[in-house]
């Protein structure tokens, strides 16, 4: 029997990553007294295994491609090579610096920190550490893990996840990535600029299969260009060790031989195990259920980030939890318009997007009451001088608002803010186009783009 704690909390936390912390954050902002429990590391996935070590890895290999790269700049560098001790130190600092300002931060807000594994008792308690801790509200932000398919063993070594590919030693020679969303697709443009051989395995007709087919198949192009190899509609069918390394099988008998086999297929829940049904907490494949405020069926209990069916990203768990904690306050609160949340993909060259795809936007308005249109970064001086090729895709519902900005280029995902602006405000392309862009920058891009949506091209033919 767990020991009873003293105190009962206004909220009370299961979990410390991006949606949980945010609700801390911002319910103690709000005067509540609040508890966090986490049995790793505050932060979570993001800060730890996801975001911040990736795109430290990405930046590293940025600086590898422009070393290599130097001459065409008129530049006299030269690459010799990857020493993954200094990439992992450079890595390692950047989380070793927001983790402690984050502990910082958590304390300065009188937020009760427990820490140790966590399990939902009751609609009011969890037990953590032999103790039994009380909440007036309860919030269930206990993340992801990385997938794997049936029969598909992990080992760590050969067969790898993402948190294993954050702690290699060497660059593999060569590597097959299962998996061409998000993940899949950063780990190959870092192997690539790292040197190695990399080949991705995707089961759908295109990279990025959740973006607007003309951004995968720019991709697409863009990695053909790079040398990073690419099967799609290939569904994975089996893997064995060889002296070397591993050996991948597809559905179409196609075989593919490796040093390392990275599953990039996608995060699954942590839910299992944790008292979720047994408290009576709806549930659907693993994931938490929640209303349209995040709210499950038991009155005391919300849940965010990962663990519920909403887009698997940090800023949106930050987002889930502060709608939950402005919530438990007592403040007036909308739901949140996943259409309208920015995403990227931080590869080279980076894929960002906001709001609906083409394909979308005939389902929901019809074929036709829709307009697009295409700006070439051929026509952006910037770009040019980062010699960088790619496009913007604008979606408009006909006579109004854009509904959907998709970019692929380099540094992308500084233009989708924006991008976003434009969404979430309901901006007419014209509206837009009044707008005065600093030139030369890549969002003039954007600007461009919404001229020539409404009818006054400048540097595109229109």
């Amino acid at each position: 029997m767990a020991e009873q704690a003293s105190t009962e909390f206004d909220v009370l936390i299961l979990g410390g990553g991006s949606g949980g912390y945010a609700c801390a954050l911002r319910a103690a902002q709000l005067g509540l007294t609040v508890a966090l429990v986490e049995k790793d590391k505050l932060g979570g996935t993001c800060l730890h295994q996801g975001c911040i070590p990736t795109k430290a890895l990405l930046h590293a290999a940025e600086v590898a491609d422009l070393a290599r790269e130097g001459e065409q700049f008129g530049v006299r560098s030269t690459f010799e090579g990857i020493d993954m001790a200094g990439v992992n130190a450079y890595k390692d600092g950047v989380v070793s610096k927001l983790y402690k300002g984050l502990q910082g931060l958590v304390k300065s807000r009188k937020i009760t920190f427990i820490e140790g594994e966590g399990r939902l008792s009751s609609a009011t308690t969890v037990d953590a550490a032999g103790v039994r801790y009380s909440g007036k509200h309860i919030v269930l932000a206990t993340g992801s893990v990385p997938r794997s398919l049936p029969g598909l063993e992990i080992d760590g070594a050969r067969v790898i996840t993402s948190d294993h590919a954050l702690r290699l030693d060497r660059v593999p020679a060569s590597a097959i990535i299962l998996g061409g969303g998000v993940i899949g697709v950063e780990f190959a443009s870092v192997w690539k600029s790292f040197g190695s051989e990399v080949t991705i395995v995707e089961a759908l007709p295109h990279l990025v299969p959740l973006e607007d087919e003309a951004t995968s198949k720019l991709l697409e192009r863009a990695f053909r260009k790079r040398g990073i190899a690419f099967e799609l509609g290939a569904r994975f069918t089996g893997v064995e060790t060889t002296e070397k390394g591993v050996r991948v099988s597809t559905e179409n008998d196609k075989q593919i031989e490796a040093e390392v086999l990275l599953v990039a297929i996608g995060r699954g829940p942590v839910s299992a195990n944790l008292g979720y049904e047994e408290v009576g907490v709806e549930m659907e494949r693993g994931f938490v259920k929640v209303d349209a405020l995040c709210q499950t069926n038991v009155p005391t209990i919300s849940a965010v980030g990962d663990l519920i069916p909403t887009l698997q990203l940090a800023h949106v768990g930050f987002a889930e939890g502060i709608l939950v904690a402005e919530r438990i306050a007592g403040l007036d609160v909308v739901p949140i318009d996943y259409d309208g949340v920015p995403r990227v993909t931080y590869s080279e060259p980076e894929v960002a997007s906001v709001g609906i795809t083409e394909a979308t936007a005939k389902e929901r308005y019809g074929a036709d009451a829709v307009e697009t249109l295409t700006y070439d970064l051929a026509g952006n001086g910037k770009s040019q001088i980062l010699k960088t090729a790619g496009a913007i895709k604008l979606v408009r519902q006909s006579g109004g608002p854009v509904v959907g900005v998709h970019i692929v280029g380099s540094r992308a995902g500084e233009l989708v803010s924006e991008a976003q602006l434009i969404y979430n405000w309901e901006a007419l392309p014209s509206e837009v186009a009044q707008l005065i862009h600093a030139h030369p920058t890549q969002g003039e891009a954007l600007g461009e783009a919404h001229l020539a949506l409404a009818g006054k091209a400048l540097h595109a033919h229109g």
